[in-house]
């Protein structure tokens, strides 16, 4: 409920602070004596437009707070932990700061808000209804709400919303995973390419340095083995061999004969044959030597190519030729990947078919206790129209399922629909029905759904008008029995609905030399006859209506039995 209202230049009003009790309330006063503003000013509390001219004349800005006290269980506390907001002990009070130049600011428990925030809050907690105002009940959106809580399916409801988030997830899954796959199949036929090169050229560890050193080995044993062929041919070119044995042989005749008196000549023989056995040794050493040193072309031709291979795929790939099993090695874990990756689509979409049905078949079951629930409530809502003087016209829950446009509410768009008149086709209740109209269908309807929308505050403005007798009682009666269960306040110029609140206030404005003052008084029991004989009667207040002010006091809502107390002045 709403426990205090205060209101700082606003339009007319100066200052003006509320204290409002539970029940139904009445405020009542001559025709544009100000109880509008009053409406207008707890709109604005609540996150509503601020009108041209919101501030007071002369004033910087105008002030509007309203201090609820919802239940502990009411969801809006849920709403301000959603928005990071610190709720109160037991109270929200919500606080406009209107500027003059059309700025405004909105504030929750005295932390600063967004009007839009301000606004979401406010709806939760206060619902008005004026001739031309349906807030938070007008609106398509809302009406599958209400059919699910006046048809005890909020738990359906909520379960239907829980499997759309978990069908959307898995579908959003699948698709990111999709967009992967197209990727990375592309991507599977290159590292399959370069899986199968690698393993036909299938390197070692450290393979390209034992090539290398093998390599060098080979070429420098066939420089070797070169040098060592161009020795034997330079031995064996012109039969120098031979020649140098014959020319031994010679002079080691001649050494013979002349030996006993030539030393030279011994010594000459004897260095010469030294020479012959040595240049002999040198042959056969090289021989040895070519034998151990030959190269086979063929393993020298086999390296190179074998270190050009992987020198080029090392190349190609951004690695060392050293690199390049780690590098197979990191493609075959990324095909295997792939094939894993493939597994977990496969399975991701059987969760998606999976989440798929059951949302579809939880929300068959839910279309269905809609269109039984909608029943109910239009045979409802039909008791009540007849005494609110609406009994020609047709109130309908209109279902229209489509399965092919799933949401995280259902398959079923839901809005209410009326015939005002009979015969007439029927219209959604907010363009069909006129001002008057408006007020009482939503009055039957808030009656019929006994008001389990959680709202703490329901407030009519003039839901009585052009209506008045036992039509306008019954409107008293079925307010001050939604007013068993929420707050509710009624500006009216009925004095049978007057009668039927357990509070009354009245509003006034005087004309003075300098400005225009407006009171709101909490009236007693004596000025609550008072100001019901002047509903009754006009200007004059006469003795007869008196005494039809207490019959009608006496039939309604009890007295209160508190002195008169003037609440605020405005001015």
């Amino acid at each position: 409920m709403i426990t205090a209202l205060h209101i700082q230049d606003f339009v007319l009003i100066d200052q003006a602070r509320l204290s409002l009790s539970s029940g139904l309330t009445a405020l009542t006063g001559e025709t544009g004596a100000g109880k509008s503003i009053l409406l207008d000013a707890l709109g604005l509390a609540v996150g509503g437009r601020a009108e041209r001219g919101a501030v007071r004349q002369g004033a910087r800005q105008g002030i509007v707070s309203a201090i609820f006290e919802p239940g502990a269980d009411h969801p809006v506390w849920k709403k301000l932990e959603d928005n990071g907001l610190d709720g109160g002990d037991d109270q929200i009070i919500l606080r406009r700061v209107q500027t003059a130049d059309g700025r405004g600011r909105g504030f929750v428990n005295d932390q600063p808000v967004s009007i839009g925030a301000l606004r979401e809050i406010g709806e939760m907690l206060l619902e008005i209804h004026g001739q031309h105002d349906g807030r938070g009940f007008l609106t398509a959106s809302a009406h599958r709400e209400m059919l699910d809580e006046f048809g005890g399916l909020q738990k359906k409801a909520a379960k239907i919303a829980a499997l759309w988030r978990e069908w959307r997830d898995a579908v959003a899954a699948l698709e990111e995973k999709k967009r992967d796959r197209d990727a990375t199949m592309r991507e599977a036929d290159y590292l399959r390419h370069v899986a199968d090169m690698l393993e036909k050229l299938d390197p070692q560890p450290n393979e390209e340095a034992v090539l290398a050193s093998r390599r060098a080995e080979l070429m420098a044993a066939e420089k070797i083995s070169e040098d060592l062929n161009a020795a034997a041919v330079a031995l064996s070119e012109g039969d120098f061999e031979k020649r140098l044995s014959l020319s031994l042989r010679r002079i080691e005749q001649g050494a013979s004969r002349f030996a006993g008196d030539n030393d030279l000549l011994t010594a000459a023989a004897e260095r010469l044959d030294s020479a012959f056995s040595e240049l002999t040794e040198a042959r056969v050493a090289i021989d040895e030597a070519i034998s151990r040193f030959g190269v086979n072309p063929q393993e020298l031709d086999d390296a190179e190519e074998r270190l050009f291979a992987l020198r080029a795929e090392a190349r190609k790939h951004g690695v060392t030729p050293d690199g390049l099993c780690e590098f197979l090695q990191k493609t075959n874990a990324a095909l295997e990947e792939i094939e894993l990756g493939e597994a977990a689509f496969t399975a991701l979409e059987k969760a998606s078919r999976e989440d798929k049905a059951a949302y579809e078949k939880t929300a068959l079951g839910l279309s269905r206790d809609r269109a039984l629930a909608a029943k109910k409530l239009d045979a409802a809502v039909a008791k009540e129209l007849a005494p609110l003087k609406l009994g020609k016209a047709a109130f309908q829950t209109a279902i229209k399922s489509d399965a092919a446009k799933p949401t995280s509410d259902g398959i079923d768009n839901v809005e209410f629909m009326v015939a005002t008149n009979p015969g007439a086709p029927a219209g959604p209740l907010k363009t069909i029905a006129s001002g008057g109209e408006l007020s009482r269908f939503v009055l039957a309807m808030k009656a019929a759904l006994s008001v389990k929308e959680n709202r703490t505050v329901i407030i009519f403005d003039e839901v009585d008008a052009g209506v008045g007798g036992a039509v306008a009682d019954a409107v008293g009666e079925r307010l001050a029995r939604l007013a068993q269960d929420a707050q509710v306040l009624v500006v009216t110029h009925s004095p049978q609905v007057a009668a039927r609140a357990a509070n009354h206030w009245r509003i006034e404005k005087k004309q003075t030399k300098s400005s225009t003052v407006t009171s709101v008084n909490e009236l007693s029991a004596e000025e609550r006859i008072e100001e019901i004989a002047r509903m009754l009667s006009g200007a004059e207040v006469t003795q007869e209506a008196r005494a039809a002010a207490r019959r009608l006091l006496g039939g309604g809502a009890t007295l209160a039995q508190t002195p008169p107390k003037k609440i605020a002045k405005a001015g």
